[in-house]
């Protein structure tokens, strides 16, 4: 079984690592995903450096076993990780993309999801369908990740990210399920308890748009709602995932970065890996940047497998997973 579908890896530098060519060879993988700043050097000197050198290892990365897809987070304003200063085409914030004109949104979305497309990228982290519940959230609000705290602007500029990336052939990831917009804690740092912030036609919106976006894909945060699950985060819930998968039955799920700080208080990241996939998670999304734990990650698919083994990991679960990964190598391919 080729376990290294469930993962999207990240690295540090602008080469891919000899760690990860043996990862890809001995397991498969899903998908890397791509920074252009490292948390550990502080610096931007990650990923990414210009469009040309990006295009490079994006077709480096095409090449490796299995044929990874590559994932980025694109949103605009301060969550891109290509920004004009390196070359790259602009893409305002969420909140500022909702005060403009119809015509000229379609007219930055489409230049900037066919230059996606153009440079090998497969899957954008976006769109963010969190409405803008709490405009002191330190993690959405504050920083304009939102579109509206009118769900009925969040659903219409959703739709239209979609029409665009349907035509650059983008995948798109809704996050962030259940909906976090109303938390005021940032999911960085510790977990956050949503269960008094998450109004219904939040948690709906996500259950009518997920069909309809192309790439059909929701990333799941590490949010706690208690009614649903007293005490594990939405990531590790097997009812809180379990809820989702009964509305979304065919919906690549993905987890938020397994490097979290919540999580790695709690769990530890191969705990918290293992645990997420018991409760029904497709990828575990874990970007090797918060922390450094790229010699890990072998460790963490050894784990995998020894739990398969001794059916302490559910066969047919995971293998249904590694088809809807594949499935969508095969769309956006």
């Amino acid at each position: 079984m080729p376990i290294g579908e469930l993962f999207i890896l990240g690295f540090f530098g602008k080469v891919i690592p000899e760690w990860l060519k043996q990862f890809a060879a001995r397991y498969g993988l899903g998908g890397i995903i791509l920074f252009d700043y490292s948390c550990q050097t502080r610096q931007y000197d990650n990923n990414i450096e210009s469009p040309g050198q990006l295009r490079g290892l994006c077709e480096e990365i095409s090449r490796l076993p299995s044929g990874p897809m590559v994932f980025i987070d694109q949103e605009g304003g301060l969550v891109r990780r290509l920004k004009e200063a390196s070359g790259f085409q602009p893409l305002p914030s969420a909140r500022e993309l909702n005060s403009l004109a119809p015509e000229r949104r379609r007219e930055l979305l489409a230049a900037s999801l066919a230059e996606l497309r153009q440079l090998g990228i497969h899957y954008n982290f976006a769109p963010v369908i969190d409405v803008d519940y709490n405009p002191d959230n330190p993690n959405i609000g504050r920083i304009k990740r939102s579109y509206s705290a009118d769900i009925g602007e969040v659903e219409a500029n959703a739709l239209l990210v979609n029409e665009v990336a349907r035509e650059a052939r983008i995948g798109l990831c809704l996050k962030h399920f259940p909906g976090i917009g109303g938390a005021s804690v940032d999911s960085h740092q510790d977990f956050m308890d949503i269960s008094e912030a998450l109004p219904a036609e939040q948690e709906e919106l996500f259950y009518a748009l997920a069909p309809k976006m192309f790439g059909d894909a929701v990333l799941v945060s590490h949010a706690i709602v208690r009614p649903w699950d007293a005490t594990h985060p939405m990531t590790l819930s097997a009812a809180g995932l379990g809820r989702l998968r009964r509305r979304l039955p065919d919906t690549l799920l993905i987890s938020d970065d397994m490097q979290m700080q919540g999580l790695q208080k709690a769990l530890g990241t191969e705990a918290a890996s293992l645990q997420a996939l018991s409760a029904g998670i497709d990828m575990l999304c874990i970007g090797n940047n918060l922390l450094d734990q790229e010699q890990e990650m072998a460790a963490i698919a050894d784990a995998i497998e020894r739990r398969l083994q001794d059916g302490t990991l559910d066969r047919g679960a995971i293998a249904r997973s590694i088809e809807r990964v594949q499935g969508r190598k095969a769309l956006l391919a």
